[in-house]
């Protein structure tokens, strides 16, 4: 029976830890890309999203030029945004009205809606569903992420 015991103890301790350290190395790996990704600039960053669209999408060289443009203005966009949040870290969060929460998500759905307008015009009909579909499924891996937390 104490053999049982210990044993028992034995395998609830393996297994606890062994999860936390997955959890551990999981979260390390996302702030070591996070933290290169914050290193690089607008244009090396828009290759890079290019370079990957070409590997998953087989684009043609007007394509690849197209999208580096598309990727270099959001890259540029993204940078000056988080130029921005970096500033005000430490400054209060202002509270939102309606109104401005209303205009806040309806501007986040126009550059949403004009992205995919773009990307529909730039791709053939087969790579757009392709991209849809990638779309899609890193959405999902998004809120299945915030749903462990």
């Amino acid at each position: 029976m104490k053999k049982l015991i210990v044993l028992a103890a034995l395998v609830i301790s393996t297994v606890t830890f062994g999860q936390e350290d997955h959890k551990e190395k999981r979260e390390h790996h996302k702030k070591g890309k996070m933290e290169m990704m914050k290193d690089l600039s607008p244009e090396q960053m828009a290759t890079l999203r290019t370079k990957k669209m070409i590997l998953a999408l087989d684009l043609t060289k007007a394509q690849q030029e197209k999208m580096h443009a598309l990727h270099l203005e959001g890259a540029k966009a993204r940078k000056e945004h988080m130029k921005n949040r970096a500033e005000n870290r430490g400054a209060e969060k202002p509270k939102l009205s309606s109104e401005e929460k209303y205009q806040k998500m309806n501007s986040v759905l126009d550059r949403k809606i004009e992205m995919k307008s773009k990307m529909k015009s730039i791709l053939t009909q087969e790579q757009f569903q392709k991209w849809e579909r990638s779309q899609k499924q890193s959405r999902n891996k998004k809120k299945k992420h915030h749903m462990r937390k």
